[in-house]
């Protein structure tokens, strides 16, 4: 049943030769991988200008300034990540970088910070995706974290079937957005120009506003930092485009930061020119759009492209976080699983703990996760400091062609990421300080596991001297026996086979005496060669008592220099999901047994026909 469940969910195996079919075109990538930073505009304009809003309407003149920061800022991570994706084409982005760069650590910092802000995207994109579809359909709002939770497990289900297939998906959505957005932000200015609008702005630009301050300006700027987050998913994902993979992943990152940044200015400035406030009944997005097109059809066309992109931006996340995942796994800080692919090619291991861990974000947080923003920006911004600021060390390095002015420009970005990192503590100290305890965790947790990989593979490597070889004198074999069955009778069969001495070991109960009794007699005949040992046990458990006289077994064959194997006799249905309707005692004794380094552990299968 679960595998036909699965292969209409998540379609037929790929070949591994077809892997390349699956690797991205720009269109398709722009689609698969900018839909976070794009969909950031729905948001990032309207924090800026509620944070100036606390001081006075005329205050929010002052987010021209900051959204001109923010865009030197977008200028400086784009020029630096398509810098990295040329030096570091196998993907990985801030940890390949801060790792060659600035060592382990800061590259464990970066790349922790990451595989957390991914779990945040999405669960910060679902839900804000949620919000815009129950504005609409209020009657939909008591769902909203049952809504929330089948959008993650959508968007995962559609990354299991590989990237081809989501990118195909993403471009309605994707390219619907920045077509509206074009038609708003075009049709806005074209009215300015010719006179149909004129200006509602509170203030004019430059005019003096009373109580204005450095601080509360700053943190409009840290706040509309926010329209950044998911620049980085494109130098992460190197190996998903096509040939010539850098050349196609840092154009397409130059397409993304163009678009973005002429939607973001365009937002920003008419929400200024046409005195557009924030308020809790409508985003600023919708009152522009009021604006600009009426309530006819344009204005509706937004509203739905808006909602689509901003519940499907967690695709970026998606995208993202199995290839990062897999640099950490190859690198052993994090579980080597996560270096396997799925039936469609994908880092499917990272594509489900992805979702798990949004999932998880929901619930904790109830659905709400706008509290969370701060602690995104910081989990993208701290990697952002040590990317660029790694890149000065790389081109101090490497040298070659333009490298002054190359690390002229990583030193912006990175003094420019470290201040937001700054402020962003500074400022927002109740909303971040979980960094502060998530990171030293997370590191923790890195190093235990590399620690474990790292004392295994010693353990396992050969030494250079010839491997020492066991000259054993014999076999014992322990045959577990519930009853008297052709499982029994093809187990006694084999272990004799395998064996130099064979017991067969039951575990009586006191539910059923007589019943036991018969047991051991019909046993005797059957096999009356075969030494019968039978252990009672009080409290109905059936491992602590195979366990202890296995020990024992094993404590004796130890001093005639015999092996000890003891064997679990199981029968196999023909169907799957016929497993489910039988105990799993063989389960729960294999576990126990594997304890034990001087006990081999051993199982015969009997197939049933029907």
């Amino acid at each position: 049943m679960w595998r036909y469940i699965k292969r209409f969910l998540i379609g037929e195996p790929l070949k591994t030769e077809e892997e390349s079919g699956q690797s991205l075109t720009k269109f398709k990538a722009l689609a698969l991988l900018s839909s976070d930073a794009l969909s950031s505009v729905a948001y990032g304009p309207e924090q800026i200008t509620t944070v100036l809003l606390v001081l006075s309407a005329a205050a929010t003149w002052y987010a021209l300034p900051a959204a001109l920061i923010v865009l030197v800022l977008l200028f400086a991570i784009t020029m630096s990540y398509r810098q990295i994706i040329h030096a570091y084409p196998s993907g990985g982005g801030a940890y390949m970088v801060a790792t060659e760069n600035w060592g382990t650590n800061a590259g464990l910092v970066a790349g922790g910070s990451l595989l957390v802000d991914y779990m945040l995207t999405v669960a910060v994109s679902v839900t804000s995706g949620t919000e815009a579809i129950t504005s609409a359909l209020p009657g939909l709002r008591k769902y909203a974290i049952t809504i929330s939770i089948l959008i993650v497990l959508f968007i995962m289900i559609l990354n299991l079937r590989g990237m081809r297939e989501s990118a195909s998906f993403l471009t309605v959505p994707v390219y619907s957005f920045v077509i509206m957005m074009a038609l708003l932000v075009g049709a806005g200015l074209y009215n300015i120009v010719t006179g149909n609008v004129e200006f509602q702005g509170a203030a004019h630009i430059g005019e003096a506003v009373p109580g204005m301050s450095l601080v509360l300006f700053l943190r409009a700027f840290s706040a509309g930092s926010s329209s950044l987050t998911g620049v980085e998913a494109i130098s992460n994902a190197v190996p998903n485009f096509k040939q010539p993979k850098s050349k196609n992943a840092a154009n397409t990152l130059a397409i993304m930061s163009v678009i973005l940044a002429s939607i973001f200015a365009g937002i920003i400035f008419l929400s200024y020119y046409l005195g557009v406030m924030p308020n809790n009944k409508q985003t600023v997005l919708s009152q522009i759009g009021i604006a600009v097109f009426g309530h006819g059809v344009l204005f509706y066309l937004l509203q739905l492209a808006t909602a689509m992109i901003l519940a499907v931006a967690a695709n970026t996340g998606f995208s993202a976080f199995p290839i990062l995942a897999y640099n950490l796994a190859k690198d052993k800080f994090v579980p080597r699983q996560f270096m396997d692919k799925g039936d469609r090619l994908g880092y499917s291991n990272g594509i489900i703990a992805l979702a798990i861990g949004a999932i998880a974000l929901i619930l904790i947080f109830n659905g709400s996760t706008n509290s969370l923003i701060p602690l995104y920006a910081v989990g993208v911004f701290v990697p952002f400091t040590l990317s660029q600021s790694g890149m000065i060390v790389h081109w101090f390095r490497h040298r070659g062609k333009h490298w002054i002015f190359n690390s002229l420009i990583n030193l912006l970005g990175a003094l420019i990421s470290l201040a937001l990192v700054i402020f962003l503590f500074f400022l927002h100290f109740e909303n971040v300080w979980p960094y502060l305890i998530i990171m030293p965790v997370l590191l923790f947790g890195f190093y235990k596991i590399h620690s474990h990989y790292q004392s295994v593979a010693e353990q396992l490597r050969l030494n250079t001297e010839v491997p020492q070889l066991y000259d054993y004198d014999g076999s014992t074999v322990i045959v577990l026996v519930s009853s008297v069955t052709h499982v029994t009778t093809g187990a006694i069969n084999y272990a004799r086979s395998i064996g130099d001495y064979v017991i067969a070991m039951h575990v009586s109960f006191d539910t059923n005496p007589q019943k036991e009794k018969e047991t051991e007699e019909e046993f005797k005949r059957a096999f009356p060669d075969v030494r019968f040992v039978n252990i009672h046990s009080s409290y109905r458990s059936v491992a602590k008592p195979v366990l202890r006289f296995a020990d024992v077994i094993a404590s004796n064959a130890a001093k005639r220099n015999y092996t000890v194997t003891v064997l679990v006799p199981q029968f196999i249905p023909k169907k799957p999901w016929q497993m489910a309707l039988h105990n799993q005692t063989s389960l729960k004794l294999r576990a126990t047994l594997n304890s034990r380094e001087n006990i081999i552990v051993s199982t015969y299968n009997y197939h049933l026909d029907e």
